[in-house]
Formats: C-alpha cells, structure tokens, sequence
C-alpha cells in the first residue's frame, strides 16, 4: 500500500472514530428507568430499512420541500448522491465527501430548533406509517427483557433522537452536525455515521455506559454495518441485502425479513433474551411497586 493510500485511510479511520465518540457523546438517554434491570446487556438497531421503510433522510427531505423548506431538485440531487454513496455496498473517498455535502445542506444556516420542530411533524406525517411492525416486535422484546435499546445511523442525531422517542426507546446514535450559538453551522463533527463510524460509536456507548458488548445485540439490514454487527455477541440481519444475507448464513447469524409480509406476531422470543425478558420483567415490577409504595 502506497504511503498516499495509507495516509487517507488513516485520515478515514481517524475521522469514524471521531464520529463515533461524537455520536456517543450527543446521545441522551431517554429511559424512564434510571438503572435498567439488565444493566450490562442492549441492542443496537440501524435504521434505514430496518426499522423504517426505506431511507429515513429522504422522508425528512420529502417533508422539508412540502412546506418549501427545500426544493424538488435538492431532493433529486440528494437522492441521487445518495445512490453513488450506497451502491455495491462499499465507500469511496469521493461518495463520502458527497453524501456529507448532501445532508450538510439541508441543515445549514437554520436552528437546531425549527429542525427538531419540523422533524416531529414529518414523523408523524410521513414515516411513522412506515416502521416494520416485526422489528419494532423485536425491539420491544429487548425493552421487556430490561435491556437498553438505541438506533444507530448515518441519520442526523436529531432526527434519530425523534424517531428513538417515538418508538419508546432508550437513545439514538446518529451524525453529528457541529452547531454554534443553535444554529448549524454547515460543518459535520468527523463524518457521517455509517460503516466503521457506527461501530466506533458503539464501542464508546459501551464504554460510557458500562455495556458488555459479548452480552449485546445488532441488527441491521446492510454489508455497510458489518463493523458494528461484529462488535457485538448476537447480531441480526434484518430485511438484508444480497451481500448481507451471505455473511449471515455464512456466520450463522439470525436472519428476519419482514419485507414477505410476516406480522409481528410471529416474531419469537430468541434463546439469548428468554431468561432475561422473565429477569426484567420480573425486577421492573418490584421497581413499579416500590415507587407505587413509596
């Protein structure tokens, strides 16, 4: 390897881990529980056709030009940078710098708080009808099991945040945009969180919040969260692509797709979250009676 091409990939590590922090840092826990049940065990779920239908951003963008937040041909553009960025599964310097540019201009110049706003209703209007009920199921099940639950995305945090909230999880790991005085100032902090970043920022949750990542779950849909479903005891592969779906079976990992209409009512409780869904349930009921008593 040359020593440019070793220098840029360094500059790339350097930047995903950079992310990856950032994004730990920025996530809030949003649990009403303050100590979990099961304190040393979560899951981690990406987002973008694992639990949302289709791409998350895109649905957000779609929302911002219905009130002329945006225009037509910024969506096309994006859309369009967007498909360069993903195709074959794998990042290339130049995808990486675009994709960044992309989801910097939705953002730049506006109020963290008229985003958030807006973020809310485009939820509602758009994307709350397109959460895969059988993933949503398998989420729950770790929440019942007394176990923490946080998305993970190359999503803007804030948005993530919003959809963590809507569905009653834990937090959300999302890209960090850098913000000043409120207002984005059109700058990310290290890079989009997508492939090393994602599994960069679960390894500095697990750190932060005392995580026993061989006692944690990931699931996700695409070859891209390889890192991340690695990082982990169990990893999942949910609605996965044709390159995904091979390293499962190869690895004999879980694979759910609930793209051929299965309900959520078939989704089973796995092995590794039995015992601990009975454990949970059972120390969430002394905490509720206890607060009940108190």
């Amino acid at each position: 390897m040359s020593r440019l091409k070793l220098r840029s990939r360094e500059t790339r590590d350097a930047r995903a881990v950079l992310a990856g922090t950032a994004s730990a840092a920025a996530a809030e826990v949003e649990s009403a529980l303050e100590v979990p049940p099961d304190p040393t065990a979560g899951a981690f779920f990406d987002v973008d056709n694992t639990v949302v239908a289709g791409a998350s951003i895109y649905h957000f963008a779609r929302g911002l030009a219905a009130r002329d937040f945006i225009t037509t041909r910024d969506i096309l553009d994006f859309a369009w940078q967007q498909v360069k960025f993903r195709v074959g599964g794998k990042e290339s310097a130049e995808g990486m710098v675009s994709a960044r540019e992309a989801a910097l201009a939705f953002v730049a110049g506006k109020q963290v708080d008229e985003i958030v706003r807006l973020g809310e209703e485009i939820y509602d209007e758009l994307m709350a009808e397109r959460i895969w009920a059988g993933t949503q199921a398998l989420a729950q099940l770790h929440l019942d099991a007394g176990q923490r639950v946080w998305l993970v995305t190359a999503t803007p945090v804030e948005l993530a945040s919003i959809i963590a909230r809507r569905l009653g999880l834990t937090g959300a790991l999302g890209t960090v945009a850098e913000v000043v005085d409120g207002q984005y100032t059109g700058r990310l902090v290290g890079e989009p969180l997508h492939g090393a970043a994602k599994a960069a920022a679960v390894l500095a949750l697990a750190d932060r919040e005392g995580l026993d990542l061989d006692r944690c779950s990931a699931y996700s849909d695409s070859i891209n969260d390889l890192p991340m479903l690695s990082a982990v005891g169990r990893a999942v592969a949910v609605n996965p692509d044709s390159a995904l779906r091979m390293q499962a079976r190869a690895r004999g990992w879980e694979i759910r797709d609930f793209r051929t209409g299965r309900k959520a009512a078939k989704v089973g409780v796995p092995a590794a979250l039995g015992a601990g869904a009975v454990a949970g349930g059972a120390a969430a009921g002394v905490k509720l009676l206890r607060r009940r008593g108190s």
